[in-house]
């Protein structure tokens, strides 16, 4: 059972880029998956969460309207489209696997898989 996540890179302001996670060992169709992120001295922040099953979506206010998450079933990989980034999303992102779409963006001990994180780096 393995989750990886990439897509990462170096975009200025105002860029976008996208996040895959692709899934192996499981489907991704029973769970929901979250995208967190860390940034140098700080504390992993929940991101976003998507039901790959129903779609229903949730989104930390400082990314809303900016990054979308979906899934592609027949890929079995889940997506973070980031638009409009700021230099504030510099961080490295994980993407995670919970059987309840209930434990969101806050509840981190909810995710059973985790992948090993992508570096995305915002800056001119």
């Amino acid at each position: 059972v393995q989750l990886q996540a990439y897509g990462g890179g170096l975009v200025e302001p105002g860029g976008s880029l996208r996040l895959s996670c692709a899934a192996s060992g499981f489907t991704l169709d029973y769970y929901a998956i979250g995208w967190f992120r860390q940034a140098p001295g700080k504390e992993r922040e929940g991101v976003s969460c998507l039901s790959v099953r129903d779609g229903r979506t949730d989104y930390a206010p400082s990314v809303k309207g900016r990054f979308t998450t979906s899934s592609d079933a027949t890929l079995n990989t889940v997506y973070l489209q980031m638009n409009s980034l700021k230099s504030e999303d510099t961080a490295v992102y994980y993407c995670a696997a919970a059987p309840n779409f209930d434990y969101g963006l806050e509840y981190e001990d909810g995710y059973d898989y985790w992948g090993q994180g992508t570096q995305v780096t915002v800056s001119s």
